[in-house]
């Protein structure tokens, strides 16, 4: 744990923001750097039905050219001397969180919990529940 990275899987929503509070107080704490991830959904659907004038590729594309946007504007209001590194992946958000995770650079995980209750938890999938279950190291979830 003490000499491998903080992961930060983030989708840039506040509650994300607010768990990199504690990613970063981690990475201090243990002197070591900060991984920031985002998973780019891949869109699904039959092309034949589609109505979108883009394939999911281009889509796919397009998101993913947005989320390096919305990186670079993180990264440029990050006020920390950590060694940061980025990463943009395309899949299933918990697979490749996990993948992430489980890979030998990683001490830890810091995540944000979206809170969901009732119902809307069982409806949902909740990524930090299932990347807390399946990491192989410490998930720290943060409400």
């Amino acid at each position: 744990m003490r000499t491998g990275q903080i992961l930060w899987p983030t989708d840039f929503s506040e509650t994300a923001a607010h768990a990199l509070s504690y990613a970063i107080e981690m990475a201090n704490l243990y002197h070591v750097g900060l991984k920031i991830l985002h998973v780019v959904e891949q869109p699904i659907g039959d092309e034949n039905f589609m109505i979108l004038s883009i394939t999911p590729e281009e889509l796919a594309k397009s998101m993913e050219d947005a989320a390096a946007i919305k990186m670079q504007a993180l990264l440029a209001g990050l006020n920390t001397e950590l060694p940061v590194t980025t990463l943009i992946r395309r899949g299933d958000p918990v697979y490749q969180i996990l993948e992430e995770a489980n890979s030998k650079d990683i001490g830890m995980v810091v995540i944000a919990s979206h809170g969901r209750t009732g119902i809307s938890h069982f409806l949902h999938t909740n990524v930090a529940e299932a990347v807390a279950n399946g990491a192989a190291c410490p998930v720290l979830v943060v409400k």
